[in-house]
């Protein structure tokens, strides 16, 4: 059984930051594929960030380059998000999620965890 657990969510104002955590336990380490994908009312999901941690390779949404950055802590088995320069857009529930493939074809994973809700006001 693999366990995600998220954390680091909350509301900010444009333009603020917010690091998103992500603690892996149970059958996680099978996954070598880590990422967030997250969801709006009304809207379909969406992928946002991945990290292969084997080898640390990165891969990002078009609309977050340059203001999320992804990292993965081996030794604590945690996920981050590092999010800069938020806007409105961004307001969704971030989910933490592992996949075999990197990221997985259509940013689906195969198992993520309960979320955390990113509120961004104008």
């Amino acid at each position: 059984q693999v366990q995600l657990v998220g954390s680091g969510g909350g509301s900010v104002q444009a333009g603020g930051s917010l690091r998103l955590s992500c603690v892996a336990s149970g059958l996680a380490h099978q996954y070598r594929c880590m990422g967030w994908f997250r969801q709006a009312p009304g809207k379909e999901r969406e992928g946002v960030a991945a990290i292969y941690t084997g080898s640390g390779s990165t891969y990002y949404a078009d609309s977050v380059k340059g203001r999320f950055t992804i990292s993965h802590d081996n030794a604590k088995n945690t996920l981050y998000l590092q999010m800069n320069s938020l806007n409105p857009e961004d307001t969704a529930m971030y989910y933490c999620a592992v996949d075999l493939r990197c990221p997985p074809p259509q940013w689906n994973f195969r198992a993520w965890g309960q979320g955390t809700q990113v509120t961004v006001s104008s």
